[in-house]
């Protein structure tokens, strides 16, 4: 049985689906529990199934229109009512800053908040709210939700549905890789959230941290060490760094180690590279080659030089040398890898003549670059904004990785030694960096340091071959 023919079997009948994306519009509407649930994704994922049953797009609008304009009245009509009991209820009692930063939205735009305030993620579920706690006029909020609803309603359903009803025409996939594929997915998946969970945990906020620091506290040896690594932080015990060092190098340790041993690809490096050599995906091989150029050391460079530049111009030295010794170590880690380990590669292009595979240097400089990049940004963000940073640099890294896959030049354990190597060396750049407190990188011109590196990768790509 094929993976279309799985999903048909296993997605919701028509009238249920229904049911459901209204449901899903509710709730990622509703107050409190707007802020817990992954709404965008889940409603992305029911209209897909929605398209590739063919099911009227209009029903489907509707339902989404109406369970957002009910979550929206819902949440009003709660803090009408409420409002005193409101700031005393979970989690909003946990997270008063949640209520703040939607109070200030609303002072900021008035009644067109409650507008404005549906695309708007972070203060989206609590807007109505706050409009109903402070007694906004309930026909001026029911014109807003019912405006707002009927743009955000084909806003989130119809990516979702188109997607449903192009994917099997996108994506020829046999019958037999289908569940490899599917493996892959949920592990990449998993692992991204399991790192972004196990960051917060390991922070100062965060239950782990705080039971390590009760044990501590106990223990004289213990605490000497403890209270020594706070002085020197200034703020908190680099707890997520030196876990992050451990776990990596052990599991680099312990692949780099099976690899030398296996003496040629492993089972699971055969079955992904046939997958990858007979997928069928439009513009996927000139993406790959797109990647492989922005990922190798001329593209690092035009992406970095601006950003190195203004360090330099500002006279943040120390996070300089910090940044220019992790893209230095790393490649020449690199090197030293590839001569040690001499894994040929699956295949050979021209101008990769005399170069081996393990560790994928496209991999480990991508963990690197990203990955040091989202810690001093993480740095100097608030601690519940943080985890955008590390998702937008797995965001990043994962298409550079998997895009040596696509052009064949990588086994898949070439693509996690080197994940691991990179893991690596930014827990020792960062470990390096904590040491000593340094004073704060902001303020700082991203948006133009933004478009400078896109520009200077841009005459990269266009004029520069491979290397």
């Amino acid at each position: 049985m094929s993976l279309t023919e799985t999903l048909l079997q296993l997605a919701p009948s028509p009238q249920m689906l229904l049911l459901i994306v209204g449901a899903i519009a509710l709730l990622e509407s509703l107050a409190l529990v707007g802020l817990l649930l992954p709404g965008v994704v889940l409603i992305t994922a029911a209209a897909s199934l929605a398209g590739h049953q063919d099911m009227a797009v209009s029903s489907l609008l509707l339902a989404a229109f109406i369970g957002a304009v009910l979550g929206d009245g819902i949440s009003f009509s709660l803090g009408y009512t409420q409002r005193e009991r409101v700031t005393r209820l979970w989690p909003l009692s946990r997270h008063p800053e949640w209520l703040a930063r939607g109070a200030r939205f609303f002072q900021r735009y008035g009644s067109l908040s409650v507008f404005f305030g549906r695309f708007v993620g972070p203060v989206r579920p609590v807007i109505p709210l706050i409009a109903g706690m402070l007694h906004m006029s309930p026909r001026a909020f029911l014109w807003a939700n019912l405006a707002s609803a009927a743009l955000w309603a084909p806003a989130y359903v119809l990516p979702g549905y188109l997607l449903g009803q192009t994917w099997q025409q996108l994506l020829t996939v046999p019958a037999g890789l289908e569940a490899l594929l599917v493996t892959l997915a949920i592990v990449v998946v998993g692992l991204a959230v399991v790192f972004s969970w196990l960051r917060h945990q390991v922070s100062r906020a965060g239950r782990l941290y705080r039971l390590l620091a009760r044990a501590a506290r106990r223990s004289p040896l213990l605490r000497r060490a403890w209270l020594k690594r706070s002085w020197r932080n200034g703020r908190e015990v680099p707890l997520g760094s030196w876990l992050l060092l451990i776990f990596s190098l052990g599991g680099l340790s312990g692949l780099t180690i099976a690899v030398i041993r296996q003496r040629g690809p492993f089972p699971i490096d055969l079955q992904v590279h046939a997958l990858f050599d007979i997928l069928v995906v439009p513009l996927l091989p000139e993406a790959g080659q797109l990647l492989a150029r922005i990922g190798d050391m001329l593209g690092i460079l035009a992406l970095v030089l601006p950003w190195g530049i203004w360090l330099l111009a500002r006279r943040h030295l120390a996070a300089f040398a910090h940044i220019a010794a992790g893209l230095g170590g790393i490649a020449l880690l690199n090197t030293l890898g590839k001569a040690l380990i001499g894994r040929p590669r699956p295949d050979t292009p021209d101008y990769l003549t005399g170069s081996l595979a393990y560790p994928s240097a496209h991999a480990s400089s991508a963990v690197v670059l990203y990955g040091l990049a989202a810690a001093f940004v993480a740095q100097e963000l608030p601690q519940h904004r943080r985890f955008w940073a590390y998702w937008l640099a797995i965001a990043l890294t994962l298409p550079m990785a998997l895009s040596r896959l696509v052009v064949g030049v990588h086994w898949l354990t070439d693509l996690l030694g080197g994940g691991l190597l990179g893991l690596v060396v930014c827990a020792l750049v960062r470990l390096a960096w904590q040491r000593q407190p340094h004073r704060s990188l902001a303020p700082c011109p991203w948006q133009a340091l933004t478009v400078a590196s896109l520009m200077l990768l841009a005459a990269r790509v266009a004029w520069l071959p491979p290397i």
